[in-house]
């Protein structure tokens, strides 16, 4: 069961620490910081510099404004030559820190950060290093450290978020909105949290709240356009995203990559090859969009060697390493893939917080699946089938599992309900369909979608089934045509054997009135394109019982 893709709706939730600045203020600066107007305070700091009227810390508020402007570049450069004045104010430390933070200098920003005073800052910024290095007993250090003020809580809160603890960090942002209306960004982050818990419509009304005030919000607009394809499809989607473009505001810039990746997912893969891989190491979606498109072109191994060394952290990348191993499992013959996959099925929907979820359901149904455990397949899909009714990929799976507890007449329906063209020429759908129709005492069904195929490998096996189960059926009559074709193909004497004995069990139903008379003469002409040395024994018998009962052969 493949998972659907996935678009970005904008990374980490980011806190807002807009600290004070210690230091004499240059005339008019704080009047352009309070307006924020980071652009005019660089220009006013630079004319300063450059006019010899340099004061003390310019480097620190260079660097302030181009980080709150979203250009690190700029403010690590500020903030490295402020480190190697001589009296060097050590407050530019923690900034330099946070500056490495967001330029994904993790290493650099912890070591800048231990040159700090401490600070709730510092401690804020080490429990964000600490969860990025994986390191739990130094964030359960630093989260200890929190304290209940905004700014920690709002880091505590977009942990949780990063951790897939979506409600905890709901409860958070919801308290701090209840005393603080006026932090509009609240409502975007609480959108973000709902859409990750798979409530669209829920997010969608938050998200209302924030666009009513900020209409032109790329990261608000993006959410919804998310959203969108979520509650509708891709076309909704991408109308949202093209308003986006249309009206693009000074943030639409920075987040130029998110709305191409995103529309490479509302267009159902279009241009994936040319958008996605520059963006796998910047937006995490973007390597499991990939995966999700080599899938879809079969292209397994491509698949296999983008995701392996992975290590999963959310429901979803456990999900696509679990199908990208069984697909891999499948086509090499792999038991050792086929174990791993099982397993990740079985981690995600036995999971406290996935095993209700429609995902975690899929899960444990695909890892019985593996297990060929059928009827315990069937309990899970029973449960959420009201919702795939019109999907292939589930009827699929539903009917194979249906068909495989012996319910083929169940199972036929669903094969019947598939679309796709391309599933219907795979030859688990023909061989799974040809069963039913034999089950069902349909074999001319079966044999029909034989005569369709090309001869190749595939065909050669679905004669095979036809051959023996039309055989076990005591369905003698397609049993032995296929049986036919099986020995001219390769003259093997077992498909003699089952030859000889489908056109025997056809002379016992005519003799017992259960088949035409006139199959005969189609038997006999089966039979003389053998060579075996048995033949005219048996056709003699038959001519003979033909001649006294006046059957024209």
């Amino acid at each position: 069961m493949l998972s659907r893709a996935k678009p970005a709706v904008g990374g980490e939730v980011p806190h807002s620490d807009k600290r004070k600045k210690k230091g004499r203020k240059i005339p008019k600066l704080e009047e352009l910081l309070s307006q924020r107007d980071f652009t005019g305070a660089i220009t006013l700091l630079e004319f300063k510099r450059h006019v010899g009227e340099q004061e003390e810390d310019t480097n620190l508020w260079i660097g302030y404004c181009a980080f709150h402007l979203g250009d690190y570049k700029r403010a690590l450069e500020e903030y490295e030559n402020a480190t190697k004045e001589e009296n060097c104010n050590p407050e530019v430390w923690v900034n330099l820190a946070c500056t490495y933070f967001f330029l994904g200098m993790y290493k650099q920003a912890e070591a800048a950060g231990f040159k700090a005073p401490k600070s709730r800052l510092q401690n804020r910024l080490l429990f964000h290093l600490a969860h990025k290095f994986n390191d739990e007993k130094k964030l359960m250090n630093f989260h200890q450290n929190l304290q209940d003020i905004t700014e920690d809580q709002l880091s505590l809160a977009s942990i949780h978020y990063m951790r897939s603890h979506y409600q905890e960090a709901i409860d958070i942002y919801k308290r701090i909105l209840l005393d603080n209306r006026e932090y509009l960004a609240l409502n975007v982050y609480v959108a973000l949290c709902y859409y990750k818990l798979d409530y669209y419509d829920v997010s969608q009304e938050v998200l209302a709240v924030y666009l009513q005030q900020i209409p032109d919000s790329t990261i608000a607009l993006n959410l919804k356009a998310c959203n969108h394809f979520r509650l509708y499809n891709g076309k909704a989607a991408e109308a949202e995203l093209k308003s986006l473009m249309d009206n693009a505001s000074s943030s639409f810039e920075f987040a130029k990559e998110l709305i191409r990746h995103n529309l490479v997912v509302f267009r159902g893969g279009e241009g994936a090859l040319q958008v996605l891989p520059p963006l796998v190491d910047v937006i995490p979606e973007a390597r499991l969009n990939l995966v999700i498109y080599y899938l879809r072109q079969d292209d397994v191994q491509e698949a296999y060697n983008l995701i392996k060394d992975l290590e999963p952290t959310t429901p979803q990348e456990y999900i696509l390493k679990g199908v990208v191993n069984a697909a891999l499992g499948q086509e090499m013959g792999s038991r050792d893939h086929m174990k791993i996959a099982q397993q990740f099925f079985q981690l995600v929907g036995g999971s406290a917080s996935e095993c209700d979820t429609i995902p975690g359901r899929q899960c444990m149904a695909s890892c019985f699946f593996l297990l060929k455990q059928f009827d315990d397949v069937l309990i899970y899909l029973n449960s959420f089938k009201s919702y795939f009714y019109n999907d292939d990929i589930f009827n699929f799976n539903y009917a194979q599992a249906k068909a495989a507890t012996g319910n083929t007449s169940e199972g036929e329906e669903v094969f019947l309900l598939i679309q796709s063209e391309k599933m219907k020429n795979d030859y688990v759908y023909l061989s799974w369909l040809a069963r039913c129709y034999i089950m069902n005492k349909k074999p001319r069904l079966a044999w029909e979608l034989y005569l369709k195929m090309e001869t190749s490998g595939e065909s050669f096996s679905l004669l095979q089934l036809i051959a023996n189960d039309c055989y076990k059926m005591g369905q003698f009559y397609y049993s032995a045509k296929a049986f036919d074709v099986l020995e001219r193909l390769d003259p093997n004497p077992e498909y003699w054997e089952g030859k000889r004995g489908a056109c025997v069990g056809i002379f016992q139903m005519i003799l017992a009135g259960r088949e035409p008379k006139e199959t005969l003469r189609e038997v006999l002409h089966l039979l003389r394109s053998t060579g075996n040395t048995q033949v005219e024994y048996i056709i003699r018998i038959m001519k003979k019982w033909a001649k006294e009962n006046r059957v024209p052969i």
